[in-house]
């Protein structure tokens, strides 16, 4: 099952104002925090809000690995349900917001476009962005919505990387064989280096051998809006040089021409999103996700792990 033709992969608050007049927008609130946060999102959500949205649950809408790691990619069905629950059909336009900006709407984004639903977007700035610009806010307790049929997608299998896949891609000699996936790992340079430790206790920071450190923040803008701030998508043209500062100008140059395949990866599945949604703005459409990224490779004592400075 596919959706109609794709929407583009960004969209401006002025953009959705007026997208939502005209009808058949589905509007989701994504946002998620690290777990030590004291934030609540769904409290938030239901405090403040797009007019119409409602709140997908990241957790929720997903099926936890062998490991039980939480906010995986859930199964087919999993996603489809949670779709007929909040009123999409195939033909929704679907946009996502969160209220940091850009962060796990890009995630959720990525779910969306690999079960075929090409018909998505998110909010560039998210919730912050759409108050900074002086649009309305919803605070009374959201209305039920009309349950709707959403036939099971089938999910694209090239967009998810397993354990294995991504062991025995490390293996591979990334000069002399061009099939070779670059892994790009967008935790933060300390983690990666394995100078820093992990916000998840008891797992040893380093990286994948092989992978590239490109940290997802690079590819973002923060703006200040009174004593809150929030972020967007750099420009392409900028997104293309931090991506030549990360992994040089040869591999950069395959990578937008689509000769060499990528693989993003971070901390739990979630901010690997983001480098996903910059690359996809260059053009690259060969991009897989390690959907449980370090916290499942690390877990496992038989991983190699490298540490740099």
């Amino acid at each position: 099952m596919s959706s109609s033709a794709a929407a583009p992969l960004l969209v401006t608050p002025a953009q959705l104002h007026d997208l939502a007049k005209s009808g058949n927008v589905s509007l989701l609130d994504a946002s998620w925090y690290m777990p030590n946060s004291p934030r609540k999102p769904r409290d938030e959500f239901l405090s403040k809000r797009v007019h119409g949205a409602n709140f997908w649950d990241l957790d929720e809408v997903a099926t936890p690995s062998d490991l039980g790691l939480k906010h995986m990619m859930p199964e087919e069905r999993v996603f489809a349900n949670a779709c007929e629950t909040f009123g999409i059909t195939p033909s929704s336009h679907v946009v996502i917001y969160d209220s940091h900006g850009v962060f796990s709407s890009a995630r959720t984004l990525f779910m969306f476009r690999a079960f075929g639903h090409q018909k998505s977007s998110i909010l560039d700035g998210g919730l912050p962005r759409w108050n900074a610009e002086g649009f309305p806010v919803e605070t009374k307790p959201p209305g039920d919505v009309a349950r709707t049929q959403y036939p099971t997608p089938t999910l694209d299998a090239d967009t998810i990387r397993s354990y294995q896949q991504v062991v025995s891609n490390s293996n591979l000699n990334l000069t002399s064989e061009s099939t070779a996936e670059l892994v790009l790992d967008a935790r933060s340079r300390g983690r990666y280096t394995g100078a820093d430790p992990e916000p998840r206790p008891d797992l040893s920071s380093g990286h994948i051998p092989g992978s590239f450190s490109l940290p997802f923040n690079t590819f973002l803008r923060t703006h200040k809006s009174g004593d809150s701030s929030y972020t967007t998508l750099l420009p392409p043209d900028e997104i293309r040089k931090v991506l030549v500062d990360a992994v040089g100008p040869e591999y950069a140059e395959a990578i937008i021409k689509g000769e060499r395949p990528i693989v993003t990866s971070c901390g739990s599945g979630m901010t690997a999103g983001i480098l996903w949604l910059g690359l996809r703005l260059l053009g690259v459409n060969k991009i897989g996700l390690y959907d449980e990224s370090w916290t499942g490779y690390a877990a496992r004592p038989e991983s190699v792990i490298e540490k740099s400075q």
